[in-house]
C-alpha cells in the first residue's frame, strides 16, 4: 500500500468511527445497562474493526461493528456470575440519559432489566438499532423464527411487567 492509500484508509476509518460511535454506544448501553461497560464494549468493537478495515470497509462495516458488539456483549455475559449480574441489575441506578426524568422511559428500562440477556439483545437490535428480523437473525446466526420467538416472548414479558410497574 502506498502512503496515500494508507492515509485514505485511516481517514475513512476515522470518518466511520465519528459517524457510528454514538449509535454504537446507544446499542451497547441498551445491552449492558451500564455506561462504563458500554463505553468499553464500543471501544473494543472499534479496536477489533481496525485490523480488518481494508476488507470490511468495502463490504458492510456497520454489520461487522454490530456483530462485534453482540459477540462482545454475549462473551461478557458468559463470563459473569449470575448472582453478581442479578445483584448489579437490582442495585443499579436508572439511566444516565437525557430523558431520565421521563417516567415511561424509566419503566421501559426497568422492564428491559427484567428480560433475559438474549431477549434484551433481540429487543435492542429490533427496536433500538431498528434492524429487521432477517438482519437480527443473520447477526445472531439463528433463524428468523428464533428471532420472532424471542421477540414475542420479550414483548409479552414487557407487557406484563409494564402493567405491574
Amino acid at each position: 500500500m502506498s502512503r496515500q492509500s494508507d492515509h485514505q484508509l485511516t481517514s475513512s476509518y476515522e470518518d466511520f468511527v465519528s459517524a457510528r460511535w454514538n449509535g454504537a454506544a446507544r446499542i451497547a448501553w441498551s445491552l449492558t445497562r451500564d455506561a462504563t461497560e458500554a463505553e468499553d464494549l464500543v471501544a473494543e468493537a472499534f479496536a477489533r474493526l481496525w485490523p480488518h478495515w481494508g476488507r470490511v470497509s468495502q463490504d458492510n462495516p456497520t454489520a461487522y461493528l454490530n456483530r462485534s458488539l453482540v459477540n462482545l456483549f454475549l462473551t461478557s455475559r458468559r463470563r459473569k456470575d449470575v448472582r453478581e449480574l442479578l445483584a448489579r441489575h437490582r442495585h443499579r441506578s436508572t439511566a444516565r440519559d437525557v430523558a431520565e426524568d421521563v417516567a415511561t422511559k424509566d419503566e421501559l428500562r426497568a422492564a428491559l432489566d427484567q428480560l433475559s440477556a438474549q431477549q434484551r439483545l433481540v429487543v435492542v437490535l429490533r427496536y433500538v438499532a431498528d434492524m429487521s428480523i432477517e438482519e437480527v437473525a443473520q447477526l445472531l446466526g439463528c433463524s428468523a423464527g428464533t428471532v420472532k420467538a424471542h421477540t414475542a416472548r420479550a414483548t409479552h414479558a414487557m407487557r406484563q411487567l409494564l402493567t405491574t410497574l
